[in-house]
């Protein structure tokens, strides 16, 4: 099986977690008290920021659809020249991935009530997304060594469009997670902190799977992988 099918399979796998993570099969209306694997929103303290966390994800979501469109629209041109992906890019994932993990692994902590945790899986989780951002910033220093500027063709400028604005945007969590963490290592409660906790958690893993999908874009398998159902259904 050759690496596109593999990526997307795995792509395709996170995103099926992600969306039975949110439980958007339950049906709570019909059920009485508090259900195992439903969010608690009485004990979240705040219903409006997951749904306001929700409509934000739909936004973020729809603009890189649209931007994934684009690029499968402006390649089609003859001017389009793929730029080589630098190395440095499948460590940025591995941080990333780490980071998430470590929300995921925080959110626990914070259900057992666990402080000390919560603050360890806090710090562990910035420092890795500083790490992701501090390597795409290095991936595009290698370009522009190589001679890959933004200006030099239309994949250059494509490649920097997409990779800038998905690290504005883990840069913006990484504000609203600094500030939990400050409250977590300031004494905060494990409750108090809770749902900041699981809001940075699902945000995170979204931000990941966007992340999965530029890169495969990037790398030229989500192409590969049309150009082949293409062969088998023609």
């Amino acid at each position: 099986m050759s690496v596109p099918v593999l990526f997307l399979a795995l792509l395709a796998g996170l995103g099926g977690w992600w969306l039975a993570r949110q439980k958007l099969m339950a049906r709570p209306w019909l059920e009485h008290g508090v259900l195992d694997g439903v969010p608690d929103f009485e004990a979240s303290h705040d219903p409006a920021r997951r749904a306001a966390l929700g409509f934000l994800l739909a936004v973020i979501g729809s603009l890189f659809a649209l931007l994934a469109g684009a690029w499968f629209m402006r390649r089609e041109l003859g001017d389009w020249q793929p730029l080589p992906v630098p190395g440095i890019l499948w460590i940025n994932t591995a941080a990333l991935v780490l980071s998430s993990l470590a929300l995921e692994w925080t959110q626990v902590a914070a259900r057992r009530g666990d402080a000390r945790s919560v603050r360890l899986g806090l710090a562990l989780a910035g420092l890795a997304a500083l790490a992701f951002l501090g390597g795409q910033l290095a991936a595009w220093q290698q370009l522009a060594a190589a001679g890959y500027y933004v200006a030099g063709n239309p994949a250059n400028s494509f490649f920097y469009m997409l990779t800038g604005l998905h690290g504005l945007h883990i840069l913006g969590g990484l504000v609203a997670l600094g500030w939990t963490a400050a409250r977590a290592w300031s004494g905060a409660r494990p409750e108090a902190v809770r749902l900041g906790i699981e809001l940075s958690a699902t945000y995170w893993l979204f931000m990941l799977l966007v992340w999965m999908g530029l890169f495969g874009l990037v790398a030229g398998w989500a192409g590969d992988f049309i150009e082949m159902c293409r062969q088998l259904l023609s």
